[in-house]
């Protein structure tokens, strides 16, 4: 049987990396009897990798195919080497790694396929360990421990050959307004890119990581004419020709200062202010912003600030739980006319939103104090006690000025009702 210890070693410097502080940190044992099946899980994986990832379904051949085959058989050789010798050198997989990122770029192959191989691979390893730890009975723990080793080793290794791709693309596009280009790929990125990645890339475009950035989302107002190219400082990172125009300040509190007459022709709706990791999440808002602005829910303005229209975007998040919400707390409406839910909707909402103030609900609506009692003792009748609970209060005022921003009514009234 195989000791349950795992921590049975001299601890390794700090300088190490994580996964093979893990593979270091299992029994010696497993490594000799692991040591016959590096073929096999060699295989296991690069099947894995051909069946789940298109690109590389085709046969692999040439230079790309063996650098691609000897990645694979190395990584399961360096792992099992690890275990064995807490001495064994970690050099050859930063360099090794690195080239294989090298290479898928210069034979024009994706960075999103390689990643999803490293993946599938760590996948494949896994099952294979599995299997192999319940033939051979290993302690939980001891499972527990190779799985995280594997997932760590996968993140590593993946960062190596991002690098490489990275720096490789870097010496390709010549050019620092392409390097510039990438580098607000990089930033946009969803998952995020690896922060070493992204260093490497600005420092390739020259561009000094700010501790703040700000996500501009830009669009036509003339769809069929581009505008002129905004004219902003040189550290600004500027994506016109994508799906999604953008512009990204490293310094937000300089650039969107009278940002409106520099975006002549430009609709343009700002991001909440991030750090640089986040600036997908910036990009994600000011998207949304943009959304709203199209579809009539906030004015149009030249430029509109995400940060201005929070609750709004807070409340249109999810259409369907909305749609929920509503069958739930405006239920009592269901059997009333068109007409009634409009007028007592609009009521209830006034109502909510003065605190029951009758003369302002009254002022409000342009309406006689006298209606809004009326109106008021409709609505009693019809929730109940439920006006009186906070919570649901709460629930019937956001689904009631839902409502009210996408100009729809409460539930559906029957077709007689019309």
């Amino acid at each position: 049987m195989v000791s349950n210890d795992v921590t049975h070693l001299v601890p390794l410097p700090r300088s190490a990396g994580q996964a093979r502080r893990l593979w270091c940190s299992l029994p010696t044992e497993i490594a000799r009897r692991f040591r016959p099946h590096a073929d096999p899980v060699a295989r296991r994986i690069l099947e894995e990798i051909q069946r789940a990832v298109p690109e590389y379904a085709k046969p692999l051949e040439g230079e790309f195919g063996k650098v691609i085959v000897q990645a694979i058989e190395q990584a399961v050789v360096s792992c099992i080497d690890s275990i064995e010798d807490q001495g064994a050198a970690q050099d050859d997989w930063a360099k090794l790694f690195t080239e294989v990122g090298k290479r898928v770029h210069h034979d024009g192959g994706s960075l999103n396929s390689l990643q999803a191989a490293y993946r599938a691979g760590g996948r494949a390893a896994w099952r294979y360990i599995a299997q192999f730890g319940q033939v051979h009975r290993l302690p939980a723990s001891i499972l527990c421990v190779g799985a995280e080793a594997i997932f760590a080793y996968v993140d590593e290794i993946s960062s190596y050959s991002v690098e490489g791709y990275t720096l490789a693309q870097a010496r390709a596009t010549g050019t620092l307004e392409r390097r510039r280009r990438r580098l607000l790929d990089l930033l946009l990125a969803t998952p995020a890119s690896a922060p070493a990645t992204v260093a490497t890339m600005a420092k390739a475009a020259k561009w000094e990581m700010p501790e703040w950035i700000t996500v501009v989302a830009l669009e036509p107002r003339d769809l069929h004419r581009l505008p002129p190219t905004p004219q902003v400082p040189d550290d600004v990172l500027l994506d016109l020709e994508g799906s999604e125009p953008c512009l990204l300040t490293p310094n937000p509190d300089r650039d969107l200062r009278a940002l409106e007459a520099r975006l002549p022709g430009w609709r343009a709706a700002v991001g909440p202010r991030v750090r640089p990791p986040d600036a997908a999440t910036s990009r994600h808002w000011a998207r949304k912003t943009l959304e709203l602005v199209r579809e009539g829910l906030v004015e149009d303005r030249a430029v509109t600030h995400c940060g201005d229209h929070l609750s709004t975007l807070w409340l249109l998040l999810d259409r369907f739980l909305l749609d929920r919400l509503s069958d739930k707390v405006l239920a009592p409406f269901a059997g009333l006319t068109v007409k009634q839910q409009l007028r007592l909707a609009e009521t209830l909402l006034s109502w909510l939103e003065h605190n029951g103030n009758t003369p302002d609900i009254a002022q409000a609506l342009g309406i006689h104090p006298q209606t809004v009692r009326y109106r008021v003792g409709q609505l009693t009748g019809l929730f109940g006690d439920r006006l009186a609970d906070p919570l649901h209060r709460l629930e019937l005022q956001m689904a009631l000025r839902a409502h009210q921003l996408l100009g729809t009514r409460p539930p559906e009234a029957s077709a007689d009702d019309e």
